[in-house]
This record gives C-alpha cells, structure tokens and sequence, in this order.
C-alpha cells in the first residue's frame, strides 16, 4: 500500500431515535431535515493530530419545506393521467 493511502474499516451505521428533525418557522412553515449516512469509516492507520480516532463520513441531507398552507403548484406537463378504457360500442361511458 502506498504510504500516502489512509485505510478505513467500513463502520455499520445503527440509527438512533428519529431520523428527521422538524422545525417550525415564524410564518408558519414546517421544515423537516432528515440525514442518512451513505458511509462511515475510522482511519486503521491515522490518527487526528491529538492521538483521537479520525474519521470520514458521507451523508446526504434530504430538506423538505411545507409551505404554511399545504399547497404546492406543477405544471400540468408533469401530470401523468393514465388513459381511460374505451367503452365498448353497446356500453356507455363510465362517467357520462
């Protein structure tokens, strides 16, 4: 191994408590920020300037913000309807 490498051992990430955090902002908006850990490691043969253990981790922040009155807009291009059977010539249609 080259003497510029760091080697980890690959860390099991075990949740503790709720994996989202909630927060309510002064106009009434609700804010949830949940993070996962894609990785953690510990430096097998490195250690932090102060003898501790080092570290690294990668996470990825997953934001959503609730607007105070629950409504959000797409465009109509973003809609999928699924198309609607065609009534058979001796049936009448469904909805009309």
């Amino acid at each position: 191994m080259n003497g510029d490498q760091i080697e980890f051992k690959w860390l099991d990430v075990k949740l503790i408590g709720n994996d989202t955090v909630t927060f309510k902002l002064e106009d009434g908006a609700t804010l949830k920020v949940r993070v996962d850990v894609d990785r953690a490691g510990v430096a097998l043969n490195f250690k932090n300037p102060d003898g501790s253990a080092h570290y690294n981790l990668n996470i990825s922040p997953r934001i959503t913000l609730i607007p105070p009155g629950k409504k959000y807009s797409l465009p109509r291009s973003q809609i999928k309807v699924p198309p609607q059977p065609k009534p058979k010539p001796d049936e009448k249609a469904p909805y009309g």
